[in-house]
């Protein structure tokens, strides 16, 4: 697993289009997916950020998808798609819990929205990723490149 620093100095060409994705909207939305033991993989959109060179996303402490990454802690997370250019970016990883009330209070500086106590901080390990990159929305199949941390 690799912080967003350490892929990003592996990848630079994958991890500079992901934080172009993430950040393109302005509003930094992803669609998170997880999963609990056996079950059915689950679809959320999520607000996430890349501070201090980690990924980080704040997740309601009642939802479903904070339970999911509390007992399991895999996810997989895929940037919206701009019709006009549909590049994309998909990463796998772990997510962990962040406790530490000084971390949490940094990540939480302008952050999209406002953050109190219902709302639970994770940090997103980067296990693989993957880029689509296509000139246009006509352009079928896209070109994959792909990164996978060592060990992985």
């Amino acid at each position: 697993m690799a912080t967003w620093s350490e892929f990003a100095g592996a990848s630079p060409e994958i991890a500079s289009e992901g934080r172009r994705r993430i950040e393109a909207s302005g509003d930094a939305k992803v669609l998170l997916a997880t999963v609990r033991g056996e079950d059915l993989p689950r679809i959320h959109p999520i607000t996430v950020a890349i501070v201090d060179d980690r990924l980080y996303g704040f997740i309601i402490a009642r939802s479903p998808k904070k339970l999911d990454l509390e007992r399991d802690g895999r996810y997989a997370l895929h940037t919206h798609l701009d019709p006009a250019a549909p590049t994309e970016v998909a990463l796998r990883g772990r997510a962990r819990l962040v406790d530490d009330a000084d971390e949490r209070g940094r990540v939480a500086v302008g952050w999209a929205f406002e953050v109190d106590d219902e709302y639970t901080l994770f940090e997103f390990s980067i296990e693989h990723a993957l880029l689509g990159t296509r000139p246009t929305a006509d352009d079928w199949p896209p070109i994959y490149t792909s990164w996978q941390a060592t060990g992985s």
